[in-house]
């Protein structure tokens, strides 16, 4: 009557098993490290880059346990934070940051059996452990500069709708247009009203030409700056999302910064390079043979140079699709789709420059090393600045009109593909960005905060298991292991899951062991009931575990779906308690009820006539 078939048994020691093993890379603690990898992922880390972070360190006196060269970068190992950052100094100083990103990075310590079946530590929220701090801030002048370059486009393309010919220039941050007539400067004018309200006008003249100044006011620059900094922070929070970092942190700082807090991160430099990048595509004509200097501008290309149009077809913004694959020769390549508009414009241009070739240029930020200066202490130090890398990866010839979906060939790798379909799928930044500060940060709610915390689990589990004990004997024993192992099943799927626990996710474990514990007790006090009633020992055990299912079901059913409200509409703390209650109902549910049954059935299955300690 009660007695499990063999293949029950084995399920419970085989979820047993595995929790153990997933549970277990949470006992061993990460090493403060750095990581060194490629600007590009493309590039190549080896044997010099190791050597010379070797020769630095030892320069510095730096203690390290190890430096490896693994997964195209290399990775030091330290025995602390402050020799963590002395170490992130030195390297960066002996590479420079021309080529090269040096991260803040927490190195696992897991075993190498572990890491084969894909066993690790679960992520800690900024609230336990830490995590990695960015201050990054807008350059807002690019961003006007961007869109100054697109108006004076977009003015062009009008003056020639409405065939009214002039000359029209960027200065500074102003527009300039000259024309042979009066009569022909008051339309562009006019033009320019109904198109850029945003611009102030101001007519002129300059000998036998006719001039008119649009220049942007101080409401229309604030304006802009507070667009490509929304839009900025909308496109890291997606990057972020592609990084696939739980419960982070996205904000805006002052006028143009932006905070990103990244909980439990552990390829920082990975981090670091997706979100800086700005990644940005221009589509644009190849510029004619006759065409004058002002309407075009040069780029590098394989090796020599290409003048492309200054006028821009479409750019990244209009990017709302992009997968990553291979040609028909196996080259790598991207897939890119258009929005509506996107695909309109470049079919409306395409269609008139069939037989003309089109170039993709890639703009991206970059820092180099720009000389030395001497710091405080009298030590020479590399002085760096920040340069825009313009350079076209794709000139083809169009066959024909363009839609909204085309492709993208000439790119080195498969790695380099893959990533600017990412950045391309994330949004292009409105504006560049630079790091101003980056850091590793400790518990917010300090140590002590975090003990207790800890404390509470251990103080609520205890009481809960000497309760147990007292009221239920030899079954609150059985109830007591079978809390045990839900306590391992937790910690092993949020480390199978990625999820991250915080502060509030451990409120929502200790909340879990009291609801573990409800389920035997429902059951435990059917079975006295069947006991009291006249019940035989073997009928009230099979009679408590059936009835009171239905009870426990619902219970936990409800919770369950409240949890789910709450992960769905909550957010940071919120959603790290209803992740670990989520977890922790559905494991309790597994050991309160199979578990324990599984513990009673091997103490009292096999006695007919038995006297139950209950």
């Amino acid at each position: 009557m009660n007695r499990y078939p063999l293949w029950k048994y084995l399920i419970l020691l085989v979820a047993l098993a595995l929790g153990l093993i997933y549970a277990l890379p949470n006992v061993y603690a990460p090493d403060p490290a750095i990581q060194i990898s490629g600007q590009s992922s493309s590039l190549q880390i080896g044997e010099a880059e190791l050597a010379n972070v070797r020769t630095a360190l030892a320069e510095k006196n730096i203690e390290f346990k190890s430096v490896v060269l693994e997964d195209n970068r290399v990775l030091v190992r330290l025995p602390s934070r402050e020799a963590q950052l002395l170490a992130k100094t030195a390297a960066q100083n002996t590479l420079g940051l021309d080529n090269y990103v040096v991260a803040l990075n927490l190195a696992p310590t897991t075993p190498q059996w572990l890491r084969s079946i894909g066993a690790g530590p679960m992520k800690l929220g900024l609230d336990l452990s830490g995590g990695v701090h960015f201050l990054m801030e807008v350059d807002t002048e690019a961003a006007i500069e961007t869109r100054l370059r697109s108006m004076v486009s977009t003015f062009k393309t009008d003056l020639r709708k409405e065939k009214v010919r002039g000359v029209v220039q960027q200065r500074g941050s102003a527009i300039e247009a000259k024309f042979r007539t009066e009569e022909l400067r008051d339309k562009a004018s006019s033009l320019a009203l109904d198109n850029m309200p945003e611009m102030t006008r101001r007519k002129g003249r300059d000998g036998e030409q006719y001039t008119l100044v649009l220049e942007l006011g101080e409401a229309a620059i604030t304006q802009m700056e507070d667009e490509a900094v929304s839009q900025n922070l909308v496109t890291l929070r997606n990057r972020v999302n592609e990084l696939g970092v739980s419960e982070p942190l996205v904000q805006r700082q002052g006028r143009s910064r932006i905070v990103i807090e990244l909980p439990g991160v552990q390829d920082t430099a990975a981090a670091k390079r997706i979100l800086g990048k700005t990644a940005n595509l221009e589509f644009r004509l190849q510029a004619r043979t006759d065409a004058n200097s002002y309407d075009k501008e040069a780029f590098p290309f394989e090796g020599g140079t290409a003048y492309l149009e200054r006028d821009i077809i479409v750019t990244g913004e209009q990017v709302v699709g992009a997968r990553a694959g291979f040609d028909e020769n196996s080259a790598p390549q991207v897939n890119i789709d258009l929005s509506a508009e996107g695909g309109q414009i470049m079919h409306r241009v395409t269609r008139h420059a069939v037989k003309r070739r089109m170039g993709v240029l890639f703009i991206e930020r970059k820092t180099r090393k720009a000389g030395t200066s001497i710091d405080e202490s009298g030590d020479t130090v590399p002085v760096y600045e920040e340069y825009y890398d313009k350079r076209i990866i794709n000139l083809a010839t169009i066959q024909s009109a363009l839609g909204a979906a085309f492709r993208i060939t000439g790119l080195d790798s498969q790695a380099e593909s893959a990533e600017l379909a990412l950045l391309l799928r994330a949004g292009a930044l409105a504006a560049p960005m630079r790091f101003i500060e980056e850091r590793t940060i400790g518990p917010s709610l300090g140590a002590e905060n975090i003990a207790l915390g800890v404390k509470s689990v251990v103080i609520g589990l205890a009481l809960v298991v000497v309760c147990m004990l007292a009221v239920y004997k030899v079954f609150g024993f059985a109830a007591n292991i079978a809390l045990a192992v839900n306590m391992i099943l937790i910690v092993a799927v949020m480390s199978i899951l990625g999820a991250t626990l915080t502060l509030p996710g451990i409120a929502g474990i200790v909340l879990t062991v009291g609801m573990a514990v409800d389920a035997n007790v429902l059951i435990f006090s059917r079975i006295r009931e069947e006991l009291v009633s006249g019940a035989k020992a073997q009928t009230a055990i099979k009679t408590g575990f059936e009835r009171a299912f239905v009870t426990i079901r619902d219970a936990n059913l409800t919770t369950l779906l409240a949890a789910i409200i709450l992960y769905g509409v909550g957010t940071g703390p919120i959603k790290g308690f209803a992740v670990t209650l989520s977890i922790g109902i559905l494991t309790s549910m597994f050991t309160a009820i199979m578990g324990t049954r599984a513990i009673v059935n091997l103490m009292y299955g096999n006695r007919r006539s038995a006297t139950l300690h209950i």
